[in-house]
């Protein structure tokens, strides 16, 4: 591997590290922010939801001004707008001011710091044979940055409380500015810089899209990702209230969150080991079967800490393990010139479903006073994105042929 291919990886990794890692502390938050400005579940649940929605929304713009323009600019601008989002949070008084900075400036920094961007600029760097280790790499920081934060972000609540924990962690999301540097391609740009071999014909981004569009495997990967984005957000944001809620003590949700992120690191790092060696779509499909069965025994065993500690550990390793298959055969499939972008779309599959899973879990508990019927969603769908993966066909596909080694 080249130095500016090492250069890429770490900063990559570091900057999903803070990005994931401090989005993760807002599960811990809920409570205590709900309680002093008098925000049910709902009105917080809905302000996240609009956050992965806006971040779903603008990551394939962000991936394609990545594509063309280089990851640097368009990762600096995102975390200008995450760190603005915190203070709006910190600052706010009422659900429409949490809205603002929560949903809309957080969301949309994500969309410049997050996996589309990043995974791309790291897919670019490294060769074709390192890829699918590398997005593993990278996609672990992400699950570092969750074990990290958890517990620090509990400690900060409890000694600044929820205000100025939110301020600790804005000044934390401005380090990503100048990490963003380590994503700087050869050229100074992105796909300009990785052209494919000279007797191809460059594929553009409307023809990238119209060869995606007509790909199954394409609409396979996407729907799936709705799946995950359903599942862990939900889990991620109402999981430590969902135990609070059972009477078990408040420091058991930072240490199932911090689980969650440990064993992801292990699970997200060895999905991209298998990747490389085994199908992807198979691993996909297993994957999802499994997070089923987790979700399943969850619900049916007692709930004492050590089977909420039990289940953090296996839902960690089958976590965030789908980014770096799903992304490298996005890649194998169509190439590496117009990654950023189409990753982009299918993440945006991610975060709808991301936006229906934490607004629903504050819709049901609210309206239901449990949570029971949004577990069980997650087990039923996590079975039909274990199927959805079987059919695709993972060879490169028309004129991503071209450009699959770029």
């Amino acid at each position: 591997m080249t130095r500016r291919a090492g250069l890429a990886l770490l900063g990559g990794a570091l900057i999903l590290t803070l990005a994931m890692g401090v989005r993760q502390t807002f599960g811990l938050i809920l409570t205590p922010m709900g309680t002093d400005l008098g925000i049910g579940r709902e009105a917080f649940g809905l302000a996240l939801a609009v956050q992965n929605l806006l971040w779903g929304a603008a990551q394939p713009f962000a991936g394609a001004l990545a594509d063309r323009w280089g990851a640097v600019r368009v990762a600096a601008v995102g975390s200008l707008l995450y760190a603005g989002g915190l203070v709006a949070m910190a600052t706010a008084a009422d659900a429409g001011e949490l809205l603002f900075g929560a949903g809309v400036l957080v969301g949309l920094g994500l969309s410049g710091v997050s996996f589309a961007v990043v995974l791309g600029a790291v897919g670019r760097a490294v060769p074709a044979d390192k890829r699918s280790l590398a997005l593993g790499v990278a996609s672990a920081g992400g699950s570092f940055g969750q074990f990290v934060m958890a517990p620090v972000g509990h400690a900060l609540i409890s000694g600044q409380g929820w205000a100025g924990a939110l301020m600790t962690m804005a000044a934390i999301a401005l380090v990503m500015a100048p990490l963003a540097l380590l994503l700087a391609e050869k050229g100074g740009a992105g796909a300009a810089a990785h052209p494919g071999p000279a007797s191809a014909e460059p594929v553009r981004a409307v023809a990238a899209l119209s060869e995606a569009g007509g790909h199954r495997g394409f609409w396979c990967l996407t729907l799936g990702f709705f799946v995950c984005g359903f599942q862990v957000v939900f889990i991620g944001v109402h999981l430590p209230p969902y135990l609070n809620d059972l009477g078990l003590a408040p420091i058991l949700g930072a240490y199932a969150l911090a689980l969650i992120g440990f064993f992801n690191i292990i699970g997200t790092w060895g999905a991209g080991v298998l990747g490389g060696r085994f199908s992807k779509k198979y691993l996909l499909s297993a994957l999802y079967a499994l997070r089923a069965a987790a979700i399943a025994g969850f619900l049916v065993l007692p709930k004492t800490p050590a089977v909420v500690l039990a289940f953090a550990s296996v839902i960690g390793l089958l976590w965030l393990g789908t980014v770096p298959l799903t992304s490298g055969l996005v890649a194998q499939i169509f190439g590496v010139r117009h990654l950023s972008m189409l990753f982009g779309l299918v993440f945006f599959s991610h975060q709808a479903g991301s936006f229906l899973g934490v607004w629903l879990g504050g819709v049901v508990f609210d309206r239901t006073g449990s949570y029971d019927p949004i577990w069980l969603a997650s087990v039923v769908l996590g079975l039909i994105a274990a199927l959805l993966h079987l059919p695709i066909a993972e060879q490169p596909s028309g004129r991503g042929v071209a450009t699959a080694a770029a």
